[in-house]
């Protein structure tokens, strides 16, 4: 289970490490796509592979569908993870996320996500405050 908050460095060629207990989990080649909230999605290539499957399921004949599956897998590149545990971050989703300096890497059980550090500290200060709003949510159905 890919669990944490790490902060790492973008060096200038575009290349960030992921922590140590991530890449035993996570294999020699990733998948990097664009992510919700303004961050970077990354998958091993097994969760990859699920995802890809339930998206590919989804209507063609619906526009959210469609629309969603471009986002996906329009933006997705699948990079290597280099001897050391670094991985390129292509120039267009570097942008998308705002990616500059530092990054937060963190793990969210299936997948990793790679923030902008200033948004990600933003983000995480709204939701600490609705955690137990999101909790009374998650609690009237069943989550937890």
């Amino acid at each position: 289970m890919l669990i944490g908050e790490y902060i790492h460095t973008i060096d200038d060629k575009n290349r960030i490490s992921l922590p140590v207990k991530f890449r035993k989990e996570m294999g020699k080649s990733i998948v990097v796509t664009p992510g919700l909230d303004n961050c970077l999605f990354v998958f091993t290539m097994k969760e990859w592979e699920k995802i890809s499957a339930r998206l590919s399921e989804s209507s063609l004949l619906q526009s959210a569908n469609r629309s969603f599956n471009r986002f996906m897998f329009g933006g997705a590149v699948q990079v290597d993870v280099d001897t050391i545990g670094r991985v390129l971050i292509p120039d267009f989703l570097k942008e998308r996320a705002g990616l500059t300096g530092k990054a937060v890497i963190i793990g969210v059980q299936n997948r990793v996500e790679i923030w902008n550090e200033t948004s990600w500290n933003k983000y995480k200060k709204v939701v600490e405050k609705e955690a137990d709003t999101l909790a009374e949510k998650l609690g009237g159905i069943g989550v937890l």
